[in-house]
């Protein structure tokens, strides 16, 4: 949690001194414009990327797969989108990597592979889920034991009594 907040107090920094460089490199108007133009392109980018990517979802839920990897490129999109709509060339060259289809599908390839996001086949269907490694429990053998719980909220003092009267 440190380490976000870090980020969102260094990357504007960050963002405002290239700003400034790349001004007093081209001028004051010309950074604006090159700014608003990676946002418009960007968001041109987004819709034809989004549209194809939920058109593939289509697809796999119309073949009664269920469409995992479309679901987390989809967030992708929308943390691209919200990249290129914040000004400055840092966060605009991260929007462009999370809506280029190729890089993107790398960093979600990356992330099932990280452990953190899981897919996996089961009756057929294809699933994902997050994981927490520390809290997964496994026999010996390495098997994963699945199962539901309730939780029950404890019965405080005051409640007892009202119920007894």
């Amino acid at each position: 949690m440190r380490y976000l907040f870090l980020l969102f107090i260094l990357i504007p920094i960050a963002e405002m001194l290239l700003l400034f460089e790349v001004a007093d490199h081209i001028g004051a108007w010309s950074t604006l414009a090159l700014v608003v133009l990676t946002a418009v392109v960007g968001i041109q980018i987004l819709k034809q990327q989004g549209l194809a990517t939920f058109t593939r979802a289509s697809q796999k839920m119309s073949s009664g797969e269920l469409p995992a990897q479309e679901m987390i490129e989809g967030i992708f999109l929308a943390v691209g989108g919200a990249f290129l709509l914040t000004p400055g060339f840092i966060t605009d060259t991260l929007g462009f990597m999370f809506l280029i289809g190729p890089i993107r599908r790398l960093f979600v390839r990356a992330l099932i592979k990280s452990g953190k996001l899981a897919m996996w086949k089961a009756g057929g269907q294809q699933q994902f889920f997050y994981t927490n490694y520390q809290t997964r429990s496994k026999s010996e053998e390495g098997g994963i034991y699945e199962g539901e719980f309730e939780r029950e909220e404890p019965i405080k003092p005051d409640q007892d009594k009202l119920g007894k009267e």
